[in-house]
């Protein structure tokens, strides 16, 4: 059977970290398994910034689909009045839809025009439903549309889709109220190889050169931690002069001034490279330059900046809140931390002092990656989730 799937997220820029990055391996997966996959989305490309994009018409998307994008209306909640008028027709159009995040105006108005045509939905909540999410960011407007908005659209859903066995059972602890709901677990597929050599990535960034690289590489938000990285890193300088951290990511510019200042304020300014946002050739450059990476976030649903490490074959530090973490140190992939600056320090120092245990987490994290995170098995476990819902629909 040659399922159409239809997949329908508030955004697809890069300014959005992990989700934008993830759906286009989500629909490559599944494209490659034979699916027909399309994608409705904004044109949101990060606060008051649109894409350069055609509107409401298909183009070429990533992963194999075909995208539509719609005017972004509003930055609260994505709203697009385009994309709803779309939806309402054209959902009929698909076996099933694949919805990506919730507190999000997309994700309100799939769920309803799925409801409408009877077609299944799955959503996947981006980690949103966890406590750190819902505790510190805008928790009394949370708390309210959880309530009103989100519930219902995860009650009436085929089937919740989370991207890491820890992710769904934080969500079930704290939610006990959808655990009559069908949930699976399907990771994000990780497809990256870094192809550039350390004489590239000096050439690319000549900081790098006659540096050990501690390598932060996401989008720069309070949730990653980057704070405490900061304070972690001041502590070893002494011991390490000649390391480097390299903060590689974006966000919301006052934000980022809070941390160069942070940097300022703990002496440790001048050993800290800021790159900004890194992709492709970029993103290569630094991971061949890496001596290790750290990501010490307080909440991640899965962690595909980590996940793209570990493939890349860099040794990786990661805390014990990023919802692959557990599963990596188990498999002897990573060195696991809790979200303190003592225990990052001591895990720098501990990979900084022994070339042998960055050798054997080189390679722990590479087959760590092809084992459990490859295109093939991922759209396997996709066909075999949307044939499922899709043969429970009711008819009529």
């Amino acid at each position: 059977m040659n399922l159409r799937v239809l997949h329908v997220i508030p955004s697809v820029s890069p300014s959005q970290g992990g989700p934008s990055f993830a759906l286009p391996l989500f629909a490559k997966a599944a494209a490659e398994k034979g699916a027909t996959v399309a994608i409705a989305t904004t044109d949101d490309d990060g606060p008051g910034a649109h894409l350069d994009v055609p509107l409401n018409q298909f183009v070429p998307g990533p992963g194999g689909a075909t995208c539509i994008y719609f005017r972004k209306n509003t930055e609260a909640y994505k709203v697009s009045l385009g994309l709803s008028r779309w939806l309402l027709p054209h959902v009929a159009d698909y076996d099933v839809v694949h919805i990506h995040a919730l507190f999000s105006f997309s994700s309100y108005a799939a769920a309803r025009a799925a409801r409408r045509a009877s077609v299944p939905y799955v959503v996947r909540p981006l980690g949103v439903l966890n406590r750190w999410g819902l505790e510190n960011r805008r928790r009394m407007l949370k708390q309210w549309s959880l309530r009103a908005v989100e519930m219902p659209i995860l009650r009436n859903a085929a089937a919740i889709h989370y991207t890491a066995e820890a992710e769904r059972q934080e969500a079930a602890g704290a939610h006990p109220d959808i655990a009559a709901v069908r949930s699976v677990v399907i990771p994000i597929p990780i497809e990256f190889a870094t192809l550039s050599t350390l004489a590239e990535a000096h050439k690319r960034f000549p900081i790098t050169a006659g540096r050990r690289v501690i390598l932060f590489l996401s989008r720069l938000h309070v949730k990653k931690g980057v704070e405490i990285l900061l304070k972690a890193f001041a502590q070893i300088r002494t011991k390490f002069p000649d390391a480097l951290l390299v903060v590689a990511g974006n966000g919301e510019p006052s934000y980022v001034e809070t941390l160069r200042d942070a940097a300022k304020k703990l002496g440790c300014d001048k050993d800290v490279f800021w790159p900004g946002f890194a992709a492709g050739e970029d993103k290569a450059a630094l991971l061949a330059a890496a001596t290790f990476f750290v990501l010490p976030s307080f909440s991640e649903n899965f962690g595909i900046a980590a996940a793209e490490a570990l493939a890349a074959g860099v040794p990786c530090i990661l805390s014990d809140q990023i919802a692959i973490a557990r599963d990596a140190e188990r498999e002897k992939a990573a060195i696991l931390v809790p979200c303190k600056e003592e225990a990052i320090a001591a895990a720098m120092t501990q990979l900084l002092e022994s070339e042998s245990l960055r050798d054997q987490l080189r390679q722990g994290g590479r087959d760590f990656i092809a084992r459990h995170f490859s295109i093939e098995a991922v759209g396997a476990s996709l066909l075999e989730l949307y044939a499922s819902v899709v043969k429970e629909r009711p008819s009529g």
